[in-house]
């Protein structure tokens, strides 16, 4: 049953403060729009309650007196106005009114820690050992630190490509730490920080970008390309959020097999533009998979700004309309972003249902060696968020203010970093190229490597010494 309410915005905001409560009914009053007068229309006041034996009407009228006497007289009753819809609940209204393009109240960002590292007054978040946190901190550093090391290679011509991770150190490394090792992961391509956290070395990260034969992928992938069956990470690929319904129906899967884990699945604000990620949603919702999104809102995809892509209020505000849990999150917090993935771990695998996470930062970096964002977005305001924004300095300073952080700590983490990878290794051979698809390999396969290994012999000045013929 649906009773239509008229008064204007002050009763409302008084209902707003109060709960209807009682042994069988507790109800909370839904925010109300205004109009242009800043007054409420009629709206639907909808009530249930379990005792199917009271009258509704005069519980309701109960319920009313209770808290406003004056609404007694503001009541209209219309028994008819709730249609019980295959898809829930519609109640009808004689207002005709339209939702609006923008929330008149932009969505919050869940945050912890300031800008300064100090906790935030009453603050609800995940309590953090000082073991965990510190390997919090020490993998963000690493990761900082291998990014320095790549991005130079590439420019010295050593490696072909790289994309770095500068600004988004807290959201690889702390949504990590809250995820499980059986939870399933599949990246874009700026979250090699899962992968270190799971315990993939620095040396495994080197053979990949500069194909080595230790290469898992056996120097057949571009760089960056990252991939590890042992540490449930799916590999990398460059097309843009076509890992997201993958990621759904691995979830899916695991849902049918009652495993206790999840799949988590990352992407960027531009992936929220390709069909992938809103056939993924629905899907997620329909099936109730336990799958976590998190969305990198950086704000730029590649040189097109977010205002350019969307005019919704972000990212989160679309699970909403797919029926999924959503949150917005601090991105360069690593204590928000570690309390909202352990949380929504939690509700994936317990309750069986997705959650997307918006977690808000900036790529501080170009988006790949292949770019300048500098030709699209000023340099001082690139600057202004690796300085006043840094996530990782943000994280160091709380840690220091526990005291499980020190100056001789970092300058022996820092230290030791570089001294883990080694670039010389021996070269994948040439007949690698055609393993790997067929059992048996095709006739025209083998005419083609007994075709290159002749030309490589007839000019090998043309080809890299180090790679086996």
């Amino acid at each position: 049953m649906a009773f239509y309410l008229k008064n204007p915005r002050n009763i409302i905001n008084n209902l707003k403060s109060k709960r209807f409560q009682s042994t069988t009914t507790e109800k909370q009053i839904d925010s109300v729009p205004n109009d242009e007068h800043n007054q409420v229309s009629w709206i639907p006041l909808v009530c249930y309650w379990n005792d199917e034996s009271v009258n509704e009407t005069n519980r309701l009228h109960d319920l009313v007196l209770m808290f406003y006497k004056p609404l007694q007289q503001m009541i209209e009753w219309d028994s008819v106005s709730v249609l019980d819809f295959p898809g829930g609940k519609i109640v009808f209204s004689p207002e005709m009114r339209f939702l609006s393009e923008s929330p008149s109240v932009y969505s919050q960002c869940y945050r912890v820690l300031d800008d300064n590292g100090q906790l935030i007054s009453h603050s609800n978040f995940v309590p953090v050992s000082e073991e965990v946190a510190v390997k919090m901190y020490s993998n963000m550093v690493t990761l900082q630190t291998l990014d320095t090391i790549f991005y130079e290679a590439q420019r010295q011509g050593r490696i072909s490509f790289y994309v770095t991770s500068i600004g988004e150190e807290a959201i690889n490394i702390a949504s990590a730490a809250a995820l499980t090792s059986d939870d399933i992961v599949f990246p874009q391509y700026r979250e090699p920080g899962v992968l270190l956290w799971r315990g993939f070395t620095l040396q495994e990260f080197a053979n990949q970008c500069f194909g080595n034969k230790a290469d898992y992928g056996k120097g057949r992938q571009m760089p960056i390309h990252y991939g590890s069956n042992k540490l449930n990470y799916f590999t990398v690929s460059s097309t843009i959020a076509t890992q997201i319904p993958h990621a759904v129906g691995a979830a899916y899967s695991l849902k049918m097999d009652k495993k206790d884990a999840c799949a988590v699945t990352y992407f960027g604000d531009g992936g929220t533009s390709e069909g992938d990620f809103h056939a993924a949603m629905n899907f997620a919702a329909v099936t109730e998979s336990p799958v976590i999104f998190i969305c990198r809102n950086n704000g730029w995809a590649i040189s097109t700004p977010t205002s350019d892509q969307f005019r919704s209020d972000g990212i989160a505000v679309r699970g909403q309309a797919y029926g999924v849990r959503s949150i917005r999150v601090d991105g360069n917090d690593a204590l928000a972003m570690y309390s909202a993935v352990h949380s929504a771990r939690q509700m994936a695998v317990n309750e069986h249902r997705p959650i997307l996470i918006e977690a808000v930062t900036y790529r501080v970096g170009h988006h790949s060696t292949s770019d300048d964002s500098t030709k699209y977005r000023p340099a001082d305001e690139i600057e202004w968020w690796r300085m006043a924004r840094d996530p990782v300095t943000r994280f160091r300073k709380w840690i220091e203010i526990n005291g499980w952080w020190g100056s001789e700590a970092e300058s022996q983490l820092r230290s030791s970093i570089r001294s883990q990878i080694a670039e010389r290794a021996e070269k994948p051979p040439v007949n690698d190229l055609f393993t790997d698809v067929y059992d048996n390999i095709p006739s025209n396969l083998c005419e083609q490597e007994k075709l290159l290994k002749e030309t490589i012999n007839r000019h090998p000045k043309d080809y890299p010494a180090d790679v086996p013929t």
